[in-house]
């Protein structure tokens, strides 16, 4: 016991009770200035090992992954505000060979703690193209993994919809990645001729709390800095060709003050190109965060999907891509105060329903 904790613990009631208030306060001060300290230290210590978690990642060969797996089970280790072993599992899945995942992270052991990691890395490999069935023990993962954990929801083979997927690119000393939110210069935009109307709609945002959770998942998981989600129910049918001037008259916060010949660009985007933006939404995070990497990007991702498209709750991820596949699907931009117009930072995604009577909209941008 130091000289401070003498005092703080045999001395404090005597001197308060002596009316040495005087002490107290400097005692205080010290205890304050050591407590300072030992924060300091304690996210000193942090950012070296996560450095060394990091390098041992990198490190290609079987041997740096039995050492990496022995620190992660062994000191359980935390480096930073986002939990570690998703961050792990996408290094891993950047830079090691399958085979040497498989024989050294996929070999399971009973008492340890690594569930999360296999379960992180399995879908970041499926992502990247990764046939389960080729490697035994990535095929007999998929029968002993935990049936509670989140990422369980998953399937385990690469749907349609997810065909392409964009991944950030890592070293020792740094990394790059992007959003790809970007309207695209050529294809299928229709965006509505100027002067569009100034008269708003009479429609209403009818989604519920559950809804609205659920389109909002993939931004809230990558902290973009704000998002809205609606859903409007029409009293009868749309052609998706009268979408584009229906959306900038909607009674949304994201497109409030857009004047008659302000920009407003949309198009009509494919579904697999809406879950590409997702995931890279979730996965790599806003301007400031690192986002929540490949498994959980893919399980959000899948989450907003559901919201837009109207699948039911509770729906599989087949019967999601049913769904959105049979959606047509806009990205939207606008010149309003909600965006701000940077690039790779906002956007806004419309789902009209298969019946056409709903409309479904995200907005997002990474600027607060």
């Amino acid at each position: 016991m130091s000289d401070l904790d003498a005092l703080t613990w045999s001395q404090a009631e005597q001197r308060a009770a002596q009316g040495d208030a005087t002490s107290m306060r400097e005692l205080g001060e010290k205890l304050a200035a050591q407590h300072a300290e030992a924060a300091r230290q304690v996210r000193e210590y942090e950012r070296q090992l996560a450095h060394v978690v990091r390098v041992l990642a990198l490190t290609p060969g079987r041997d740096s992954l039995g050492h990496l797996l022995r620190l992660l089970d062994e000191t359980r280790p935390s480096t930073g505000r986002r939990p570690v072993l998703p961050f792990v599992a996408s290094l891993l899945a950047e830079h090691h060979p399958v085979a040497d995942l498989a024989a050294t992270v996929f070999e399971r052991r009973a008492l340890d703690h690594l569930e999360e990691l296999r379960d992180c890395l399995f879908h970041e490999l499926v992502l990247r193209g990764v046939d389960a069935d080729a490697f035994e023990a990535l095929r007999a993962w998929t029968i002993v993994r935990p049936g509670w954990h989140a990422l369980a929801w998953l399937p385990v083979r690469r749907r349609g919809i997810e065909a392409v997927a964009d991944f950030p690119r890592r070293s020792v000393n740094g990394s790059s990645f992007g959003v790809p939110s970007q309207l695209p210069v050529e294809g299928h935009r229709v965006d509505p001729p100027t002067p569009r109307t100034s008269e708003r709609s009479a429609l209403r945002d009818m989604a519920t709390r559950d809804v609205h959770e659920s389109i909002v998942a993939a931004v809230r998981a990558g902290e973009w800095g704000n998002h809205g989600a609606w859903v409007f129910l029409l009293d009868e049918a749309i052609e998706p060709e009268r979408v584009p001037a229906l959306l900038p008259t909607l009674p949304m916060p994201c497109v409030d003050g857009l004047g008659p010949e302000d920009r407003f660009g949309v198009a009509i985007r494919p579904p697999d190109e809406i879950w590409r933006l997702l995931f890279a939404t979730a996965s790599m995070g806003g301007m400031f965060d690192s986002g929540v990497h490949g498994g959980y990007g893919r399980l959000w991702a899948w989450r907003s999907i559901a919201g837009l498209s109207g699948a039911p709750a509770g729906a599989s991820a087949e019967e999601v891509e049913r769904r959105a596949l049979q959606c047509t699907w806009f990205h939207f931009e606008a010149d309003t105060e909600w965006f701000h117009g940077d690039i790779d930072s906002d956007y806004g995604i419309a789902a009209l329903s298969p019946d056409r009577r709903r409309i479904a909209v995200l907005a997002a941008t990474d600027t607060d």
